[in-house]
């Protein structure tokens, strides 16, 4: 950083004054991006390291599972039940519940909008069109009717 001596504010040209300004001005936004890349280099370590402990965490839960799974089914067959009959009922209710994860899965899906207000807004600007300008005037019945009305707050009566 380039230090200009300080001297009397009447002595400054205009000239110096700018030249100052945008000495400082980039020194300060050169600072700004090197804190940045600091802190992102400090926050991506620490999301790598924690997106590596998620992974182990997830993988030891999988194992838990299988292990469990083997223990229901013999417990079934400790109960007096066939072993093929066991494991195959440990297998059904792990199906059943995918179909009930996957159905509530493809509800949800059913429910997004798929940018539908950023695809007509795109495709509004590549054709040139005003997305202000109505495609025909509104008469007084329709203008407002997608509102709902404003209920009056309760108010406790004395």
């Amino acid at each position: 950083m380039t230090q200009i001596p300080p001297t009397e504010p009447q002595e400054e040209s205009l000239g110096a004054l700018v030249a100052t300004a945008t000495d400082h001005i980039s020194t300060l936004v050169r600072a700004e991006i090197e804190l940045a890349k600091t802190e992102l280099r400090f926050d991506a370590k620490r999301v790598g390291v924690a997106g590596g402990l998620f992974g182990a965490a997830a993988f030891m839960g999988h194992l838990c599972l299988i292990l469990l799974s083997f223990a229901i089914a013999y417990a079934l067959i400790g109960l007096g039940i066939w072993p093929w009959a066991a494991f195959l009922i440990v297998t059904g209710f792990y199906l059943l519940v995918a179909g009930i994860l996957a159905f509530i899965g493809m509800r949800r899906l059913k429910g997004m909008t798929w940018m539908k207000g950023t695809l007509r807004s795109l495709k509004t600007i590549k054709s040139g069109e005003s997305e202000l300008a109505p495609a025909a005037p509104a008469s007084a019945g329709q203008i407002g009717a997608h509102r709902e009305p404003v209920s009056e707050p309760v108010r406790p009566t004395p």
